[in-house]
């Protein structure tokens, strides 16, 4: 019941807010997921009423809409051998794996996951086609907590909800579950030591009810295997080998997934 009511508080909230387009994931939290696709190229283009989620490093992606919008997450400054500039970067500091001090000048829009120290930040990018938006969480810092240090970005799009779990350093509270809305694909750290342990991080995912989840910030195959198999009961496994996939809300798959990706810098053809 308090969930609920939370849940209406925030959609209230949003509603009412001047300038701003509400969020979708949260006025349909309360709504089963509905269907998911494949592969291409980053530089082809993405199909209509989709989009394609392309596993770049550690906790980077690049998230492509079908009318030409690239939004790269936890952005460190290096792409690979590619010349393209993002219309959107996200970043989070808990370590510099996650962000640059010097992003591209030529980024129209630079969102980091903090803001003055305990104070959080919040974004909310309307793109026309895409909504940028962030919930606020901690993290460790230096042996204590920064509160509101780190962000799990939310991007709305095709008419799905995508989220990106960031450094997340313990599990979202019911305002911050509220917040979140619906997700359908959730990328997700599973090293189970730097971020959240591994128990945490599936009791995450599992009240989540994304559809799509993919894993990421691991370091070694016995990290993500670990994750893997404590998952295997509730989630299919799907591990082709590719570094991307073109998801839409249409072809979700009917039962929850997880999704790996392997990780590949971009190169232009």
């Amino acid at each position: 019941m308090r969930f609920l009511v939370l849940l209406g508080l925030m959609w209230a909230t949003a509603v009412s807010a001047q300038d701003r387009r509400p969020s979708h994931c949260i006025a349909l939290a309360q709504v089963p997921g509905i269907e998911y696709l494949h592969k291409a190229s980053f530089r082809e283009p993405v199909d209509t009423h989709s989009v394609r989620i392309s596993y770049i490093s550690h906790a980077s992606f690049l998230i492509q809409s079908h009318d030409g919008i690239d939004v790269v997450t936890d952005y460190t400054g290096f792409l690979g051998a590619t010349t393209l500039v993002p219309d959107v970067v996200t970043m989070n500091h808990a370590h510099n794996t996650h962000w640059t001090a010097n992003p591209d000048p030529a980024i129209p829009n630079v969102l980091p996951g903090w803001g003055d120290y305990g104070l959080g930040i919040e974004h909310h990018l309307d793109l026309g086609s895409m909504l940028v938006r962030n919930v606020s969480t901690d993290i460790r810092s230096f042996g204590g907590v920064e509160e509101k240090g780190n962000s799990i970005f939310v991007f709305e799009v095709a008419g799905l909800c995508i989220g990106h779990l960031g450094h997340l350093h313990h599990e979202p509270n019911d305002a911050q579950y509220a917040a979140l809305g619906r997700l359908d694909v959730v990328m997700a750290a599973v090293d189970g030591g730097m971020s959240l342990d591994v128990p945490t991080m599936m009791r995450v995912l599992k009240r989540l009810k994304a559809q799509v989840v993919i894993p990421m910030h691991w370091f070694e195959d016995w990290t993500l295997s670990a994750f893997l198999t404590g998952m295997s009961d509730d989630y299919l496994i799907d591990n082709d080998g590719r570094s991307s996939l073109t998801v839409s809300l249409r072809d979700l798959p009917d039962r929850p997934t997880i999704k790996v990706l392997s990780p590949r810098y971009l190169q232009d053809p």
